[in-house]
């Protein structure tokens, strides 16, 4: 009889080490549930698209304008502010202008529908890109920007866009930074680079878009771009080192 409180009691200790684990799963799926949207996030069946009826923008004149303009297109979930702070410290005297993308997919600002995480809606990337071309357009000629000078920069979907704006609006971007960007048509158009210089920065840990870098880059030299592809140890997230490097890219391509 003197076992049985024995038994008992690791009974009951199995069964609450039993519950606690339970219950630490629950929280470690709660947490990633609530994480920042990311680019691998989710379904796309029943997927909540909006489109706003504008592209919103802003734009910032510094106290001693170099005569640099650099517009800034931002990422998943990023928005016409989001690139000022890099873009700042990449040319501190530059005349920026900061976009939003129109389409909002579950919540997320974007340039174009995802269908995938690395597969795209081809109508509405051929859409928002002539959207775009037109919006761009007018406002150059609202704020007296010459867009054969300017540089774009984007990250990711917006990176992306201006890799597809190249394709089919050639004679738009002449100079463009690309940070951890990836090739989204299906098909392109044979076009003529020969003007235009890029810088593309990947980073080496960057699992989900670092394996099409490649291509784009060969895409871009394949259409006669000069391109300076740069591979950086960091992921998908973008920093100092960006910055570094394209300012001494700007610096070295106004020679």
């Amino acid at each position: 009889m003197s076992c049985r409180p024995t038994l008992l009691i690791a009974l009951a200790i199995a069964m609450a080490t039993s519950a606690v684990a339970a219950n630490a799963a629950e929280i470690v799926a709660s947490a990633v549930s609530v994480q920042p949207v990311s680019l691998s996030d989710a379904a796309i069946d029943g997927d909540t698209v909006t489109r706003e009826d504008a592209f919103i923008y802003k734009l910032f004149q510094p106290e001693n304008p170099s005569g640099r303009t650099i517009i800034l297109m931002h990422g998943s979930g990023g928005n016409e502010t989001t690139l000022v702070k890099l873009a700042t410290k990449i040319a501190p005297n530059a005349t920026l202008v900061g976009i939003r993308g129109r389409v909002v997919q579950n919540g997320v600002k974007r340039w174009y529908k995802r269908v995938t995480s690395t597969e795209f809606d081809q109508q509405d990337v051929r859409a928002e890109a002539a959207a775009f071309v037109e919006f761009i357009a007018k406002i150059a000629n609202e704020n007296d920007l010459d867009l054969s000078t300017a540089t774009f920069l984007g990250y990711s979907n917006g990176a992306n866009l201006i890799a597809a704006l190249t394709m089919l609006y050639p004679d738009l971007v002449h100079r463009a930074v690309l940070l951890r960007s990836m090739q989204v048509l299906a098909e392109t158009p044979k076009v003529d680079l020969s003007d235009s210089r890029f810088l593309t920065i990947a980073g080496e840990n960057d699992k989900l878009y670092y394996p099409f870098a490649p291509k784009l880059e060969a895409l871009l030299r394949g259409s006669g771009a000069n391109v300076d592809a740069r591979v950086i140890q960091t992921g998908h997230g973008i920093g100092d080192e960006d910055a570094r490097i394209v300012s001494e890219w700007l610096s070295a391509s106004s020679n």
